[in-house]
C-alpha cells in the first residue's frame, strides 16, 4: 500500500536535512510531503533542494503561516489525490522517531487511525520540564474524561497514521481547528464515524533545534473544542466560546 508522510514545516532548517534519511531507512517505500508555511530561515528552499535529491518528496509551498491544522488538511487532500493508502503526520522537529514507522504500519493492519503516545503504559517522554509534563498529561486526561468516545492515553498526539477511508470520510474542508485541537478533533471525528483507533507506545524527545509553535491560543483552543463536542451541552459550550472569544479574549 503506497505510504504518504505529510510533514508541516516553519523554520526547521535545522531538523528536516537530518530527518529524512531516517524515514527512509524505516520505510524505503514512503512518499514524503513537505508543506512548508513560507519559513523565513529557508526551510522551503531546502524542502525543494532534497526533493530534487529524492523523487519521492514532493514540496507544498503555502504563502504564509496559517496553522498546522490546515497544513494537515491541505497535506492529507494531497496525499489522498495521489492515491496514498496510508497517511502520516509526524512533526519535523525530531521529536518523533522515524525508527517507530513499521511499528504504525503493523498496528494499521487491524486498525483504521493509529496514534502514537507518549502515555500508553506509562509516560515516555524525554527533554521535558515538569511542568510542561504535568499540564501535558492533565490535559489528556480531561480529554479522555470529558469525550464521549473510546478513552484514549493520548489524544494530543501529532504522530500517527490513517487508513485512506478515515481521511475519505472525514469531511477535511469543515475542519479549522489547529495545534492540540487538530488532533483531538480528527480522534473524535474517527470515533463517531465508526473507525476503529488503536495507540500503540512511542518515546517522545523535546526538539534540539528551532523553536517550539505551541502557544495559549492553541491551548485555549483545544479546551474549548473538547467541552464543545460533549452533548448534550454542546451548544451551551458554543456559545459560551463565541462569548469568550468575543468579548473577554479580545483576540489576544
Amino acid at each position: 500500500m503506497k505510504t504518504t508522510i505529510v510533514i508541516p514545516t516553519y523554520n526547521e532548517t535545522g531538523n528536516l536535512e537530518r530527518l529524512i534519511p531516517g524515514i527512509f531507512q524505516a520505510c524505503p517505500e514512503a512518499a514524503i510531503l513537505i508543506v512548508d508555511d513560507n519559513s523565513p530561515d529557508g526551510t522551503g528552499a531546502l524542502a525543494d533542494k532534497l526533493a530534487a535529491k529524492f523523487p519521492a518528496i514532493s514540496v507544498i509551498h503555502r504563502p504564509r503561516k496559517a496553522g498546522l491544522g490546515t497544513a494537515y488538511v491541505e497535506g492529507f487532500i494531497r496525499a489522498l489525490k495521489d492515491g496514498a493508502e496510508i497517511i502520516f503526520e509526524m512533526d519535523a522537529d525530531l521529536s518523533h522517531d522515524p525508527a517507530d514507522i513499521p511499528a504504525f504500519l503493523e498496528a494499521a493492519r487491524t486498525a483504521d487511525m493509529v496514534i502514537g503516545s507518549r502515555y500508553k503504559d506509562g509516560v515516555r517522554v524525554l527533554g521535558w520540564r515538569f511542568r510542561r509534563l504535568f499540564l501535558s498529561k492533565m490535559a489528556n486526561i480531561f480529554v479522555s474524561h470529558v469525550m464521549i468516545y473510546p478513552r484514549a492515553d493520548d489524544y494530543s498526539s501529532g504522530y500517527r497514521c490513517y487508513r485512506r477511508a478515515v481521511l475519505e470520510k472525514i469531511q477535511l474542508r469543515t475542519i479549522i481547528s489547529d495545534g492540540y485541537a487538530f488532533q483531538i478533533e480528527m480522534a473524535h471525528l474517527a470515533h463517531k464515524q465508526g473507525f476503529k483507533v488503536e495507540e500503540i507506545p512511542i518515546i517522545f524527545r523535546e526538539r534540539i533545534a528551532g523553536s517550539s509553535k505551541i502557544s495559549p491560543h492553541v491551548v485555549r483552543e483545544a479546551f474549548w473544542l473538547t467541552l464543545r463536542y460533549r452533548a448534550p451541552l454542546g451548544h451551551i459550550i458554543r456559545l459560551i466560546g463565541t462569548v469568550y472569544k468575543k468579548y473577554l479574549y479580545m483576540g489576544k
